[in-house]
Protein backbone atom coordinates (compact mmCIF):
# COMPACT_ATOMS: atom_id res chain seq x y z
CA UNK A 1 0.00 0.00 0.00
CA UNK A 2 1.53 3.30 -1.30
CA UNK A 3 2.16 5.71 1.51
CA UNK A 4 -0.09 9.16 1.61
CA UNK A 5 2.08 11.90 1.24
CA UNK A 6 0.49 15.32 2.75
CA UNK A 7 1.19 18.71 1.57
CA UNK A 8 3.73 20.73 3.17
CA UNK A 9 1.44 23.42 4.03
CA UNK A 10 -0.89 21.11 6.11
CA UNK A 11 2.12 21.72 8.22
CA UNK A 12 0.94 25.02 9.58
CA UNK A 13 -1.92 23.81 10.95
CA UNK A 14 -0.80 21.54 13.34
CA UNK A 15 -2.49 21.76 16.83
CA UNK A 16 -0.44 24.31 19.40
CA UNK A 17 1.09 27.25 16.76
CA UNK A 18 -1.05 29.52 17.23
CA UNK A 19 -1.91 30.76 13.56
CA UNK A 20 -5.29 29.17 12.72
CA UNK A 21 -6.77 31.55 15.15
CA UNK A 22 -5.32 34.44 13.01
CA UNK A 23 -6.39 32.85 9.76
CA UNK A 24 -9.91 32.98 11.01
CA UNK A 25 -9.36 36.51 12.12
CA UNK A 26 -8.01 37.78 8.84
CA UNK A 27 -10.72 35.80 6.85
CA UNK A 28 -13.87 37.40 8.55
CA UNK A 29 -12.25 40.75 8.59
CA UNK A 30 -11.46 40.48 4.71
CA UNK A 31 -15.27 39.55 4.75
CA UNK A 32 -16.52 42.09 6.56
CA UNK A 33 -14.75 45.03 4.51
CA UNK A 34 -15.77 43.20 1.46
CA UNK A 35 -19.23 43.48 2.66
CA UNK A 36 -18.76 47.19 3.99
CA UNK A 37 -17.50 48.29 0.47
CA UNK A 38 -19.98 46.73 -1.81
CA UNK A 39 -23.37 48.11 0.65
CA UNK A 40 -21.30 51.11 0.60
CA UNK A 41 -21.25 51.64 -3.12
CA UNK A 42 -25.05 50.07 -3.38
CA UNK A 43 -24.12 47.26 -4.82
CA UNK A 44 -26.62 44.87 -2.75
CA UNK A 45 -24.37 42.07 -2.62
CA UNK A 46 -26.30 39.95 -0.32
CA UNK A 47 -29.35 40.02 -2.64
CA UNK A 48 -27.22 39.52 -5.90
CA UNK A 49 -25.62 36.85 -4.28
CA UNK A 50 -28.44 34.92 -2.55
CA UNK A 51 -29.85 35.25 -6.26
CA UNK A 52 -27.17 33.82 -7.69
CA UNK A 53 -26.68 31.11 -5.38
CA UNK A 54 -31.18 30.61 -5.81
CA UNK A 55 -30.81 30.39 -9.72
CA UNK A 56 -27.51 28.14 -9.14
CA UNK A 57 -29.71 25.62 -6.34
CA UNK A 58 -32.00 25.00 -8.80
CA UNK A 59 -29.25 22.85 -10.95
CA UNK A 60 -26.48 21.97 -8.21
CA UNK A 61 -27.10 20.65 -4.42
CA UNK A 62 -26.77 23.29 -2.34
CA UNK A 63 -24.97 21.79 0.16
CA UNK A 64 -22.33 20.81 -2.64
CA UNK A 65 -22.17 24.39 -3.90
CA UNK A 66 -21.48 26.29 -0.72
CA UNK A 67 -18.86 23.70 0.21
CA UNK A 68 -17.18 24.02 -3.24
CA UNK A 69 -17.48 27.77 -2.55
CA UNK A 70 -15.80 27.50 0.98
CA UNK A 71 -13.14 25.55 -0.10
CA UNK A 72 -12.20 27.14 -3.29
CA UNK A 73 -12.37 30.58 -1.02
CA UNK A 74 -10.14 28.98 1.87
CA UNK A 75 -7.74 27.97 -0.59
CA UNK A 76 -7.29 31.39 -2.32
CA UNK A 77 -7.25 33.39 0.99
CA UNK A 78 -4.51 30.61 2.67
CA UNK A 79 -2.40 30.79 -0.19
CA UNK A 80 -2.49 34.65 -0.82
CA UNK A 81 -1.60 35.22 3.57
CA UNK A 82 1.02 32.61 3.08
CA UNK A 83 2.82 34.23 0.37
CA UNK A 84 2.28 37.51 1.47
CA UNK A 85 3.99 36.49 4.36
CA UNK A 86 6.65 34.73 3.24
CA UNK A 87 7.25 38.12 1.21
CA UNK A 88 7.23 40.41 4.03
CA UNK A 89 9.76 37.74 5.75
CA UNK A 90 12.11 38.02 2.67
CA UNK A 91 11.63 33.84 1.97
CA UNK A 92 12.40 33.38 -1.66
CA UNK A 93 12.53 29.07 -1.48
CA UNK A 94 10.66 26.22 0.17
CA UNK A 95 13.60 25.42 2.13
CA UNK A 96 13.61 29.36 3.83
CA UNK A 97 10.02 28.16 4.38
CA UNK A 98 10.65 24.90 5.70
CA UNK A 99 12.99 26.68 8.10
CA UNK A 100 10.23 29.01 9.04
CA UNK A 101 7.77 26.17 9.62
CA UNK A 102 10.07 24.62 12.07
CA UNK A 103 11.06 27.86 14.36
CA UNK A 104 7.46 28.39 14.60
CA UNK A 105 7.50 24.35 16.30
CA UNK A 106 10.04 25.05 18.51
CA UNK A 107 8.64 28.13 19.42
CA UNK A 108 5.01 27.21 20.39
CA UNK A 109 5.47 23.49 20.87
CA UNK A 110 9.07 22.67 22.28
CA UNK A 111 9.44 25.78 24.40
CA UNK A 112 6.71 25.27 26.22
CA UNK A 113 7.57 21.67 27.57
CA UNK A 114 8.91 20.63 30.47
CA UNK A 115 11.81 21.99 32.19
CA UNK A 116 14.30 19.39 32.29
CA UNK A 117 18.28 18.97 33.42
CA UNK A 118 20.07 16.01 32.27
CA UNK A 119 23.57 14.96 34.77
CA UNK A 120 26.21 13.23 33.04
CA UNK A 121 28.93 13.15 30.44
CA UNK A 122 30.09 11.26 27.85
CA UNK A 123 28.27 9.90 24.79
CA UNK A 124 25.51 8.32 27.47
CA UNK A 125 24.54 12.14 27.90
CA UNK A 126 24.54 13.04 24.60
CA UNK A 127 22.54 9.68 23.29
CA UNK A 128 19.82 11.13 25.86
CA UNK A 129 20.16 14.78 24.70
CA UNK A 130 19.26 13.92 20.95
CA UNK A 131 16.08 12.40 22.12
CA UNK A 132 14.72 14.81 24.78
CA UNK A 133 15.04 17.64 22.34
CA UNK A 134 12.05 16.34 20.18
CA UNK A 135 9.95 16.95 23.47
CA UNK A 136 11.23 20.30 24.81
CA UNK A 137 13.85 22.71 24.52
CA UNK A 138 13.86 23.68 27.88
CA UNK A 139 16.89 21.32 28.57
CA UNK A 140 19.96 22.18 30.90
CA UNK A 141 23.03 19.46 30.08
CA UNK A 142 25.09 19.52 33.02
CA UNK A 143 27.87 17.73 31.76
CA UNK A 144 31.34 16.45 34.07
CA UNK A 145 34.99 18.20 33.27
CA UNK A 146 37.48 15.58 34.44
CA UNK A 147 37.86 14.53 31.02
CA UNK A 148 41.79 14.05 30.14
CA UNK A 149 42.48 11.64 27.73
CA UNK A 150 43.08 12.06 24.09
CA UNK A 151 42.60 15.38 22.26
CA UNK A 152 40.20 16.99 25.03
CA UNK A 153 43.06 15.75 27.73
CA UNK A 154 45.92 17.30 25.17
CA UNK A 155 44.34 20.92 25.00
CA UNK A 156 43.48 20.71 28.76
CA UNK A 157 47.54 20.60 29.54
CA UNK A 158 48.75 22.73 27.03
CA UNK A 159 46.26 25.17 27.38
CA UNK A 160 44.72 25.42 30.77
CA UNK A 161 41.31 25.10 29.44
CA UNK A 162 38.52 22.36 30.28
CA UNK A 163 38.20 18.98 28.70
CA UNK A 164 35.93 20.40 25.61
CA UNK A 165 35.21 16.79 24.21
CA UNK A 166 32.09 15.73 26.29
CA UNK A 167 30.72 19.60 25.89
CA UNK A 168 31.46 18.54 21.94
CA UNK A 169 29.42 15.51 22.70
CA UNK A 170 26.09 17.42 23.87
CA UNK A 171 26.32 20.48 21.63
CA UNK A 172 25.94 18.45 18.80
CA UNK A 173 23.23 16.26 20.23
CA UNK A 174 21.34 19.61 20.89
CA UNK A 175 21.82 21.37 17.48
CA UNK A 176 18.89 21.66 15.15
CA UNK A 177 20.71 20.19 12.31
CA UNK A 178 22.94 17.19 14.25
CA UNK A 179 23.32 15.31 11.25
CA UNK A 180 25.54 17.96 9.47
CA UNK A 181 26.97 19.35 12.83
CA UNK A 182 28.33 16.40 14.00
CA UNK A 183 30.10 15.58 10.99
CA UNK A 184 31.79 18.94 11.33
CA UNK A 185 32.34 18.59 15.02
CA UNK A 186 33.69 15.24 14.65
CA UNK A 187 36.00 15.88 11.95
CA UNK A 188 39.36 14.40 12.47
CA UNK A 189 42.89 16.09 11.93
CA UNK A 190 45.02 13.19 9.88
CA UNK A 191 48.05 15.43 10.21
CA UNK A 192 49.43 18.83 10.26
CA UNK A 193 52.13 19.87 13.38
CA UNK A 194 49.76 20.46 16.53
CA UNK A 195 46.50 19.79 15.15
CA UNK A 196 47.18 16.12 14.18
CA UNK A 197 44.72 14.04 16.37
CA UNK A 198 42.37 16.66 17.32
CA UNK A 199 38.80 17.25 16.17
CA UNK A 200 37.22 20.15 14.50
CA UNK A 201 34.80 20.68 17.51
CA UNK A 202 37.57 20.94 20.26
CA UNK A 203 39.87 23.63 18.46
CA UNK A 204 36.67 25.17 17.62
CA UNK A 205 35.65 25.46 21.41
CA UNK A 206 39.20 26.12 22.21
CA UNK A 207 39.23 29.09 20.02
CA UNK A 208 35.94 30.33 21.84
CA UNK A 209 37.36 29.31 25.26
CA UNK A 210 40.31 32.43 23.93
CA UNK A 211 38.01 34.62 22.53
CA UNK A 212 35.53 34.91 25.23
CA UNK A 213 37.31 33.85 28.17
CA UNK A 214 35.93 30.74 29.81
CA UNK A 215 34.30 27.09 28.99
CA UNK A 216 30.71 28.51 29.90
CA UNK A 217 31.17 31.58 27.57
CA UNK A 218 32.32 29.78 25.13
CA UNK A 219 29.62 27.69 24.66
CA UNK A 220 26.84 30.08 24.98
CA UNK A 221 28.57 31.79 22.17
CA UNK A 222 28.62 28.64 20.26
CA UNK A 223 24.74 28.07 20.54
CA UNK A 224 24.41 30.77 18.57
CA UNK A 225 26.11 29.80 15.76
CA UNK A 226 24.93 25.95 15.36
CA UNK A 227 21.37 26.53 17.40
CA UNK A 228 20.68 24.68 19.59
CA UNK A 229 17.51 23.34 21.14
CA UNK A 230 18.86 24.19 24.82
CA UNK A 231 21.62 25.03 27.10
CA UNK A 232 25.00 23.05 27.92
CA UNK A 233 26.88 23.97 30.65
CA UNK A 234 30.11 22.56 32.74
CA UNK A 235 29.46 20.96 35.98
CA UNK A 236 32.17 23.70 37.61
CA UNK A 237 34.51 26.36 35.99
CA UNK A 238 37.33 24.86 38.26
CA UNK A 239 40.16 23.00 37.23
CA UNK A 240 38.50 19.63 38.18
CA UNK A 241 40.67 16.05 38.02
CA UNK A 242 39.30 12.93 39.25
CA UNK A 243 41.35 9.99 41.56
CA UNK A 244 40.15 7.06 42.72
CA UNK A 245 40.86 4.96 45.84
CA UNK A 246 40.65 1.08 44.95
CA UNK A 247 39.66 -1.26 47.40
CA UNK A 248 43.46 -2.66 47.63
CA UNK A 249 44.30 0.39 48.50
CA UNK A 250 46.06 1.59 45.54
CA UNK A 251 45.35 5.67 44.48
CA UNK A 252 44.50 6.38 41.11
CA UNK A 253 44.89 9.43 39.83
CA UNK A 254 43.43 10.97 36.42
CA UNK A 255 39.62 9.85 34.55
CA UNK A 256 41.52 7.87 31.83
CA UNK A 257 43.38 5.67 34.21
CA UNK A 258 40.59 4.69 36.56
CA UNK A 259 39.48 2.18 34.37
CA UNK A 260 42.96 0.99 33.18
CA UNK A 261 43.44 0.06 36.88
CA UNK A 262 41.63 -3.34 36.38
CA UNK A 263 40.52 -3.01 40.28
CA UNK A 264 37.09 -2.48 42.13
CA UNK A 265 36.64 0.96 42.97
CA UNK A 266 36.03 1.85 46.31
CA UNK A 267 35.55 5.82 46.50
CA UNK A 268 35.99 8.21 43.66
CA UNK A 269 37.20 12.02 44.71
CA UNK A 270 38.04 15.33 42.56
CA UNK A 271 41.27 17.09 43.23
CA UNK A 272 40.76 19.62 44.82
CA UNK A 273 37.42 18.43 46.76
CA UNK A 274 36.03 21.49 47.03
CA UNK A 275 34.92 22.41 43.37
CA UNK A 276 32.54 25.32 43.14
CA UNK A 277 29.33 25.00 40.79
CA UNK A 278 28.55 27.62 38.13
CA UNK A 279 25.86 29.53 39.61
CA UNK A 280 24.02 29.03 36.16
CA UNK A 281 24.54 25.12 36.98
CA UNK A 282 22.91 25.54 40.49
CA UNK A 283 19.57 27.81 38.92
CA UNK A 284 19.09 25.59 36.45
CA UNK A 285 18.59 22.67 39.41
CA UNK A 286 16.16 24.43 40.98
CA UNK A 287 14.14 25.52 38.79
CA UNK A 288 13.48 21.72 37.00
CA UNK A 289 10.46 20.05 36.62
CA UNK A 290 12.24 16.83 35.80
CA UNK A 291 16.14 15.82 36.60
CA UNK A 292 17.83 12.90 35.09
CA UNK A 293 21.01 11.21 35.90
CA UNK A 294 22.43 9.45 33.19
CA UNK A 295 23.51 7.42 31.77
CA UNK A 296 26.77 6.76 30.52
CA UNK A 297 30.11 5.64 32.66
CA UNK A 298 29.28 5.91 36.02
CA UNK A 299 32.33 6.63 37.98
CA UNK A 300 33.80 8.99 34.87
CA UNK A 301 30.54 10.50 33.81
CA UNK A 302 27.65 10.40 36.37
CA UNK A 303 29.00 10.39 39.98
CA UNK A 304 31.99 13.49 38.95
CA UNK A 305 28.93 15.95 38.70
CA UNK A 306 27.49 14.67 42.49
CA UNK A 307 30.74 15.61 43.79
CA UNK A 308 30.74 18.82 43.52
CA UNK A 309 28.26 19.41 47.37
CA UNK A 310 26.42 22.37 46.14
CA UNK A 311 24.73 20.19 42.83
CA UNK A 312 24.00 16.87 45.23
CA UNK A 313 22.73 19.09 47.60
CA UNK A 314 20.37 20.96 45.24
CA UNK A 315 19.02 17.80 43.57
CA UNK A 316 18.13 16.08 46.89
CA UNK A 317 16.55 19.09 47.80
CA UNK A 318 14.55 20.12 44.71
CA UNK A 319 10.78 19.17 43.90
CA UNK A 320 11.19 17.55 40.25
CA UNK A 321 11.09 14.62 39.26
CA UNK A 322 13.93 13.03 39.51
CA UNK A 323 15.27 9.10 37.52
CA UNK A 324 18.32 8.02 37.25
CA UNK A 325 18.77 5.63 33.15
CA UNK A 326 21.10 3.08 34.02
CA UNK A 327 23.38 1.25 31.95
CA UNK A 328 22.50 -1.97 30.44
CA UNK A 329 26.06 -3.77 30.04
CA UNK A 330 28.67 -3.09 32.94
CA UNK A 331 31.68 -1.56 32.34
CA UNK A 332 35.29 -3.68 32.77
CA UNK A 333 36.86 -1.88 35.13
CA UNK A 334 34.04 0.02 36.21
CA UNK A 335 31.62 -1.48 37.32
CA UNK A 336 32.51 -4.89 37.20
CA UNK A 337 29.60 -7.76 38.43
CA UNK A 338 26.97 -4.59 39.87
CA UNK A 339 23.53 -5.10 39.84
CA UNK A 340 21.19 -2.02 39.25
CA UNK A 341 21.37 -1.57 43.22
CA UNK A 342 24.76 -1.18 42.97
CA UNK A 343 24.41 1.62 40.58
CA UNK A 344 22.61 3.21 42.51
CA UNK A 345 23.94 2.97 46.18
CA UNK A 346 27.44 4.37 44.30
CA UNK A 347 25.37 7.28 43.36
CA UNK A 348 24.07 7.67 46.65
CA UNK A 349 27.05 7.25 48.86
CA UNK A 350 29.26 9.56 46.69
CA UNK A 351 26.34 12.19 46.99
CA UNK A 352 26.08 11.69 50.35
CA UNK A 353 22.74 12.96 50.40
CA UNK A 354 19.16 11.14 50.85
CA UNK A 355 16.11 11.81 47.87
CA UNK A 356 18.90 11.94 45.33
CA UNK A 357 16.51 9.69 42.74
CA UNK A 358 12.53 8.61 42.92
CA UNK A 359 13.32 5.69 40.13
CA UNK A 360 15.34 4.28 38.18
CA UNK A 361 14.92 3.19 34.42
CA UNK A 362 16.01 -0.25 33.32
CA UNK A 363 16.03 -2.00 30.19
CA UNK A 364 13.71 -4.93 30.09
CA UNK A 365 14.58 -6.60 26.56
CA UNK A 366 17.85 -7.80 24.94
CA UNK A 367 18.93 -9.43 21.87
CA UNK A 368 18.86 -12.85 21.21
CA UNK A 369 22.11 -12.94 20.53
CA UNK A 370 24.34 -10.13 21.88
CA UNK A 371 27.83 -9.49 20.28
CA UNK A 372 30.67 -12.13 21.14
CA UNK A 373 32.95 -9.26 21.44
CA UNK A 374 31.24 -8.27 25.30
CA UNK A 375 32.11 -12.08 26.71
CA UNK A 376 35.37 -10.99 25.43
CA UNK A 377 35.80 -7.72 27.26
CA UNK A 378 34.05 -8.79 30.23
CA UNK A 379 30.84 -6.73 29.77
CA UNK A 380 27.76 -8.37 31.04
CA UNK A 381 24.13 -7.42 31.22
CA UNK A 382 22.98 -5.45 34.52
CA UNK A 383 20.62 -7.47 36.67
CA UNK A 384 17.77 -5.55 37.49
CA UNK A 385 17.72 -7.27 41.32
CA UNK A 386 13.81 -5.44 41.94
CA UNK A 387 14.03 -6.13 45.61
CA UNK A 388 17.01 -4.55 46.52
CA UNK A 389 16.16 -1.70 44.76
CA UNK A 390 13.30 -1.04 46.56
CA UNK A 391 14.84 -1.44 49.85
CA UNK A 392 16.91 2.04 48.59
CA UNK A 393 13.37 3.53 48.26
CA UNK A 394 13.60 3.47 44.83
CA UNK A 395 11.12 2.67 42.37
CA UNK A 396 11.69 0.91 39.39
CA UNK A 397 10.47 1.47 35.67
CA UNK A 398 11.67 -1.04 32.76
CA UNK A 399 11.11 -0.29 29.51
CA UNK A 400 12.57 -1.67 26.29
CA UNK A 401 15.42 0.94 25.60
CA UNK A 402 17.52 -1.22 22.87
CA UNK A 403 18.19 0.18 19.15
CA UNK A 404 17.58 -3.40 16.73
CA UNK A 405 21.40 -3.58 16.01
CA UNK A 406 22.45 -6.23 13.33
CA UNK A 407 25.96 -6.79 14.67
CA UNK A 408 24.26 -7.80 18.30
CA UNK A 409 25.69 -4.73 19.80
CA UNK A 410 23.56 -3.18 22.79
CA UNK A 411 23.05 0.09 22.55
CA UNK A 412 20.54 2.59 24.15
CA UNK A 413 17.92 4.31 21.35
CA UNK A 414 17.78 7.91 21.93
CA UNK A 415 13.72 8.07 21.21
CA UNK A 416 12.67 4.91 23.21
CA UNK A 417 15.13 6.26 26.22
CA UNK A 418 13.43 9.66 25.90
CA UNK A 419 10.04 8.33 25.69
CA UNK A 420 10.40 6.31 28.57
CA UNK A 421 11.36 9.27 30.64
CA UNK A 422 8.60 11.55 29.54
CA UNK A 423 5.73 8.67 30.00
CA UNK A 424 7.41 8.21 33.30
CA UNK A 425 6.87 11.76 34.28
CA UNK A 426 3.99 12.37 32.83
CA UNK A 427 2.57 9.40 34.83
CA UNK A 428 4.31 10.89 37.97
CA UNK A 429 2.65 14.42 37.36
CA UNK A 430 -0.94 12.51 37.02
CA UNK A 431 -0.67 10.31 39.96
CA UNK A 432 0.34 13.66 41.86
CA UNK A 433 3.84 11.91 43.41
Amino acid sequence: MNKIKMPKQIGWLIPGLQVKRWFALIFVGAIMMTLGTLILFDIKPVFYTMQFISKVANNISTEWLAFGIIMIGAAFFFKGWRMTNLSMLDISDNRDSDILLENLYRKRKLNRGPRIVAVGGGTGLSMLLSGIKNITSNITAIVSVGDDGGSSGRLRESLGILPPGDIRHCMTALADDEDLVTKLFKYRFDNGEGIEGHSFGNLFLTAMCEITGDMASAVKASANVISMRGRVLPATLDDMRLAAKMKDGRVIHGESAIPEAKGQIDKLFSVPQDCKAMPEVIQAIREAELIILGPGSLYTSVIPNLLIKEISQEISKSNAKKIYVCNIMTQPGETDGYTVSDHVKALLKHAGVEHLVDAVLVNSNLPDQPSEKYKEQGQFPVIADTAEIRKLGVNICAKNLVEPNKDGLIRHSARKVARAVYYWYRKEQKNGR
